[in-house]
């Protein structure tokens, strides 16, 4: 039942899909990737080339056999997201792209206009396009139309912490796209939030700030990889419906023979 997640034909070995950015050091992030083994590891050409991280940070990615997902964070206009996604293509021979385009400043909330203006021209081009979007249900209609056979839509603004702010419009948006492979991206502060979106129905989850962030990334990044896992056995095991009254677990056959009458 648990097969494994597989993207244009590439398998994955995880449904946990990890950021590279923020953590303490390059050694702490080559740990936490080695200890929760994800599905993919996101890199952000923009800001890590900006960071100055230079070839020692390359190499850590290229220690490890995961597929590297580059992303267009940081850029505010089609038109910047789309330069920074060929360039990304050259620097690491693929045609995956994370799409994000942001509309706000405080929010960091993806901007659906010039995320759909960047999604069509890039699959043209011939990208893969894993658009960082919001909740919007007409906007994921209008980027399924477009090609994008995935869709990640935030379960809350990037590095909050909040979990899913909307569970709702996420079970909304996997019971009206059963077959698009859907991955809750940004917002998830604890394993919790990530095991509860897998109990959903999602296919994966990715984060970044919740293990860079934490007082031991290693063991925060363990702990999702779990909490991913358990989430999606529980989704696939059969989650029983809640219900207003009780119901005891153990039926009543019969009643203890002191409490018969004589």
């Amino acid at each position: 039942m648990n097969a494994p997640l597989t993207i244009n034909g590439h398998t994955l070995q995880s449904r946990l899909f990890l950021g590279t950015a923020g953590y303490p050091s390059p050694d702490t992030l080559a740990r936490a990737i080695e200890t929760s083994k994800p599905g993919l590891i996101t890199v952000s050409l923009r800001r890590e080339n900006a960071a100055g991280k230079g070839q020692k940070f390359w190499d850590i990615l290229k220690n490890f056999d995961v597929p590297v997902l580059p992303n267009t964070a940081g850029c505010y206009s089609a038109r910047e997201a789309i330069t920074t996604a060929e360039m990304a293509r050259e620097v690491f021979q693929t045609n995956w792209i994370k799409l994000e385009v942001i509309g706000d400043d405080y929010t960091l909330q993806p901007d659906p206009y010039g995320l759909l203006e960047a999604a069509q021209a890039l699959i043209e081009k011939g990208f893969e396009v894993f658009p960082y979007m919001t909740d919007d249900i007409v906007l994921a209609e209008k980027l399924v139309q477009t090609g994008c056979s995935i869709l990640m839509p935030w379960g809350a603004p990037i590095g909050s912490g909040r979990g899913l702010n909307n569970p709702y419009a996420l079970k909304t948006l996997r019971t009206r796209y059963p077959g698009q492979t859907l991955v809750v991206d940004a917002g998830i502060g604890a394993p919790s939030h990530a095991a509860a979106a897998m109990e959903m129905g999602y296919d994966a989850v990715l984060l970044n700030t919740a293990v860079a962030k934490a007082a031991e990334p290693v063991e925060m990044a363990r702990a999702f990889a779990q909490a991913i896992e358990a989430g999606r056995s529980a989704y696939l095991s059969g989650i029983i419906a809640p219900q207003e009254n009780a119901s005891a677990s153990t039926p009543l056959v019969d009643k203890p023979l002191w409490h018969q009458s004589a």
